[in-house]
């Protein structure tokens, strides 16, 4: 296990924010999480942890003060199968885009609609990723965590993580105490294909479901999320800054007499869901750069780095963003990436 210095972290956010973290230590086991433990207890040191995967979720608007853990614990095992499922364990390190290829190839349903996510299998379900109408909570078994207090490693089944809308007890209760090491997906060899988002309706309209494969509902994903989303190796981002608004019904009517054609999503009788992209477009600022930071021109729902951007700037624009969006609309938005 090294321990790395004064560490530069631009390679390891998707912003590409050019910061720097006291302490860098890759982590590929849960033995070195104990030694790292034991370590800095002899010390009598208290230690602010930060567990990074690719950091494809969060903005640093300053150098950490502290000890970046980067989750590089690898692995992919099945753990249990029949002719109807299979359980899948996966190491919290391991990329979760290549995660769902090897499930798409094997021929397995339930994650294929969170094709090409950014990312790290660790991270997942901390942020509760969801795309196209799948979350990953609909396929997690269990998880297993490193708590980074007393060096215990504790299981944690799906309703034990209180997941949320890009959220969980790692990222609320439980924020900067756990390590995931590992998650265990359960998965069928059924069709299942989840088709309610528009555009995959349009593309498998009028085919059997019983004959799609998990490969062609991946594949149309990956052209979708391609077409309106920036690659981070070319553009600096972090995918959608902001979370949809859940409003009530009332507020919804209320919209509708100035937007007759505004989008929406029904969350059950008493909540529905409007897309933060379609609120920001509606106040002008698609395509709109501010300094170095800016909105993407094909969805206004990402905040780019249009060259080298500091944290703070990109902070700046989602600031003004946010503000506009309230006084237009009256509606809050609330970030989606975590803001250090």
């Amino acid at each position: 296990m090294e321990i790395k210095n004064n560490f530069s972290l631009k390679s390891f956010n998707t912003f590409g924010i050019d910061v720097k973290t006291n302490q860098f230590i890759e982590i590929q086991s849960s033995e070195e999480l104990k030694e790292l433990l034991h370590h800095f207890k002899l010390l009598k040191k208290d230690n602010k942890f930060l567990v990074l995967g690719e950091g494809s979720n969060i903005l640093f608007t300053n150098d950490y003060d502290g000890i970046i853990l980067h989750n590089k614990i690898k692995g992919i095992k099945i753990i249990e199968e029949t002719d109807e499922s299979v359980f899948i364990q996966v190491g919290g390190g391991e990329k979760w885009s290549d995660f769902v290829d090897y499930t798409v190839n094997k021929g397995w349903w339930g994650i294929e609609n969170l094709s090409l996510i950014p990312g790290t299998v660790g991270a997942a379900p901390v942020q509760n990723i969801g795309a196209y109408g799948v979350e990953q909570r609909e396929s997690l078994d269990y998880l297993q965590a490193f708590n980074m207090e007393t060096g215990v490693i504790t299981t944690f089944f799906e309703d034990e993580c209180i997941f949320g809308y890009r959220s969980s007890i790692f990222k609320t209760l439980g924020k900067g105490k756990w390590f995931i090491l590992n998650a265990t997906y359960r998965l069928t060899k059924q069709p299942n294909p989840k088709l309610n988002y528009g555009k995959l309706q349009e593309t498998f309209h009028g085919r059997d479901y019983l004959t799609l494969t998990p490969a062609e509902i991946s594949t149309r994903i990956k052209e979708i999320r391609r077409e309106k989303l920036p690659d981070p190796r070319h553009i600096g981002n972090a995918g959608s800054f902001f979370k949809n608004p859940i409003i009530n019904k009332f507020k919804l009517e209320e919209l509708k007499h100035s937007y007759q054609r505004v989008p929406f999503y029904i969350v059950d009788e008493n909540r529905i869901k409007i897309p933060a992209g379609w609120l920001i477009e509606q106040c002008g600022w698609k395509g709109k750069k501010h300094g170095n930071a800016g909105v993407y021109p094909k969805q206004a729902l990402v905040l780019i780095n249009i060259g080298n951007a500091t944290g703070s700037e990109i902070l700046n624009l989602a600031n003004l963003i946010k503000k506009d969006v309230y006084e237009h609309f009256k509606i809050d938005l609330e970030p989606e990436v975590t803001i250090l």
